[in-house]
């Protein structure tokens, strides 16, 4: 057993070697390693009196929360396969999700009672149990998670030949995408790749034993578990989880709590600069203020500086997290770059014949190595469409410059063709998000009898704005080629959108 690998073994190593350490504070309750060993420990035997064994699936829908990291710990010491839900999804989305995946037991809060209520599942997946968190839980439907796993306390899970791992490219976590552009996969994520993962977060964040790592994204995203949680605990370091993003309460625990890491995407950091709060705004204790999750415009990375956040950016998917980095000297230097790629990875920028693509022109990133997933679960035709001759392509276009800095153009599903010519939506959303009466726009490609395509753009205008189509179309014939022009312009109230508030393009123009 390579129990170097396995992120259970790191907790139970720093409660060997510093057991009252903090290693969680969650709304009032501080939880140090020796506790969370136990924890794990706990839901480990009552996972194994359930009949759990290494392979079989555990789903988990709740917010952020320590019970989310006992089961992520738990299932690691027996090798059963994490299987994180958003906890946001509609009923049908996570129909779909629990019948690919097949978990043999599926946990979730009581604030999803209800939907789990109405999807009427059990008994058609296969014997799923239906477990839920939260002293509201009516108990004549599903058994409670503390009532259940409270049995176990003190107790260590008994060895059998499922502990894991036995070889680093078992499956240890299978993480669906969040599907902007069609029904999510299951990236399927092994031992090796966690490990990895967390020693590029421990490069780039600058990680140390006392470091306080504050987590408002959601865990059953790569992002929070794979770039914050885990490299926290594999440090033995501190992590405070908040349930859900709030602006007050942000500031206060960073002053607080002296916070010296952290991450959010650019729709947090907005709302951090544009709020008027009675309380002090002062992050000097952040040493990181990592940003990422979509691209950052350069306007937005300075008014960060300006507020004393000192943002470098990242870039990853959830098929191979953190992918690039770009420090904060890097944002100034090359303004719009997406940075370098990170120390553990291979990355390079391929044409459509697999090809590397010359030093300034356009190819897809494709990233090789110990970073890269293991498959998409039940999907060996997107595998195969995905992983070709070792190089996982990650559908992101990009160029890199005669330093070796990358600079992201598109996703290759959303560029689209115009008499002839590329065009390259992020380029034209770009240019409408200069307009002073533009809060956010999106732009799609759409069949045209005599371009082939054309763009369509959507535009969410500032609040009291009485900018009209004519005028955008002026606006952007003085910034674009005539091919870029987008035909047609719709106002939106607001956008469909992912956890981490990427538009959800499949769903916006229909």
């Amino acid at each position: 057993m390579i129990k170097s690998m396995n992120i259970a073994w790191w907790v139970q190593r720093w409660r060997e070697l510093h057991p009252d350490k903090t290693a969680i504070l969650y709304e009032g309750s501080r939880i140090t390693y020796r506790e969370l060993h136990h924890r794990a420990n706990r839901v480990s035997c009552w996972l194994q009196s359930l009949g759990i064994q290494k392979g079989d699936r555990v789903g988990v829908m709740m917010r952020n929360c320590p019970e989310f990291i006992d089961l992520y710990l738990a299932c690691a010491r027996l090798g059963a396969i994490f299987v994180p839900i958003n906890f946001r999804l509609t009923g049908p989305e996570l129909h779909y999700i629990l019948g690919n995946a097949q978990p043999r037991l599926f946990v979730f809060d009581d604030a999803h009672c209800q939907t789990v209520r109405e999807l009427a599942i059990e008994g058609k997946t296969g014997g799923m149990r239906l477990v839920c968190l939260g002293s509201v839980t009516p108990r004549e439907d599903f058994p409670d998670f503390d009532t259940e796993t409270r049995k176990f306390a003190g107790k260590k899970p008994f060895f059998t030949k499922s502990l894991a791992p036995s070889d680093p490219e078992e499956p240890h976590v299978i993480m669906y995408t969040s599907g902007t552009t069609g029904d999510p996969k299951g990236a399927v994520l092994s031992y090796r790749k966690t490990l990895f993962n967390c020693l590029n977060a421990d490069i780039f964040f600058k990680l140390h034993f006392d470091d306080v790592m504050l987590i408002i994204l959601p865990l059953f995203h790569s992002g929070g578990l794979f770039i914050q949680a885990s490299p926290i605990l594999y440090k033995g370091a501190a992590m405070i989880i908040h349930p859900r993003f709030d602006v007050l309460r942000t500031f206060e625990d960073i002053r607080r709590f002296k916070v010296t890491k952290f991450l959010g995407v650019p729709t947090i950091y907005r709302a951090l600069l544009e709020e008027d709060l009675p309380v002090s705004k002062d992050v000097s204790t952040l040493q990181v203020s990592a940003i990422g999750g979509e691209k950052v415009t350069p306007e937005l990375q300075e008014a960060c500086r300006k507020a004393g956040f000192p943002v470098r950016q990242i870039m990853g998917q959830t098929e191979t997290s953190i992918l690039f980095w770009a420090s904060e000297e890097d944002s100034i230097t090359k303004p719009g770059t997406v940075g370098r790629p990170v120390f553990h990875s291979e990355v390079m920028l391929l044409d459509d014949n697999g090809m590397p693509v010359k030093t300034g022109e356009i190819g897809e990133i494709a990233v090789r190595g110990s970073i890269m997933m293991k498959e998409y679960w039940q999907d060996p035709v997107r595998t195969e469409e995905t992983i070709r001759n070792g190089w996982l392509h990650t559908g992101d276009l990009a160029r890199m410059d005669e330093d070796g800095y990358f600079f992201l153009v598109d996703r290759v599903k959303n560029m689209y063709i115009s008499g002839g010519e590329n065009v390259y939506p992020v380029e034209v959303e770009r240019v409408l998000k200069i307009h002073k009466d533009i809060k956010d726009a999106a732009v799609v490609g759409v069949p045209d009898e005599e371009w082939g395509e054309r763009g369509k753009a959507f535009v969410i205008l500032k609040k009291g704005a009485t900018t009209t189509r004519e005028d955008l179309f002026s606006h952007c014939k003085a910034h674009l080629a005539r091919y870029k022009w987008p035909r047609e312009i719709v106002f939106c109230e607001e956008f469909p959108r992912t956890a981490l508030g990427k538009v959800k393009k499949t769903l916006i123009n229909s």
